[in-house]
């Protein structure tokens, strides 16, 4: 981080404001988040199974991870609208009860792709917890996170703590 940062989605009155990223080079841009939805042993199974009522828990929450990064720009009042050329949302499951979530994130653009690959691992994980809620409503979502960043001029961003998840 540098010396000084800067908030800057403030101006200089501290007014809110979208960035201008209109003289920014088009790059390649990616990032990589991840979270989690920490449930009871039983829910877990059922998802496993594909058990649960309302049908494949993470067949739909991959959809709708997805569906989220494409509206991150109408979600998140400061985010820009972008041309998204690629997601993935993924998924683990660590027994005894958990659901690890992956989201990659991708364009060729002015500004970056972190909060459509957050947007994308919240959703996913609310939709999971829609979706097993009448077995289990004291599932909990945790440690969302950017995982990793590339492209523009702040570079390479990884988080050191973080394991490769298998491709």
């Amino acid at each position: 981080m540098s010396e000084n940062p800067v908030l800057t989605h403030f101006d200089s009155r501290g007014r809110a404001r979208m960035v201008d990223v209109g003289e920014k080079d088009i790059t390649l841009r990616e990032a990589v988040a991840r979270g989690k939805i920490v449930m009871r042993p039983e829910t877990l199974s059922l998802i496993e199974s594909g058990g649960m009522a309302k049908g494949d828990v993470l067949g739909v929450a991959r959809v709708a991870g997805i569906m989220a990064a494409k509206e991150t720009g109408r979600l998140v009042p400061m985010a820009h609208p972008i041309n998204l050329t690629g997601v993935n949302v993924n998924f683990r499951l660590k027994k005894p009860d958990t659901v690890e979530i992956q989201a990659a994130v991708r364009t060729a653009g002015k500004t970056g792709v972190e909060m459509e690959a957050l947007t994308a691992v919240s959703v996913a994980a609310l939709t999971v917890y829609d979706m097993c809620k009448a077995v289990d409503r004291g599932m909990t979502i945790e440690n969302i996170r950017l995982v990793k960043k590339s492209g523009g001029k702040s570079g390479l961003f990884t988080r050191e703590e973080e394991e490769e998840w298998e491709k």
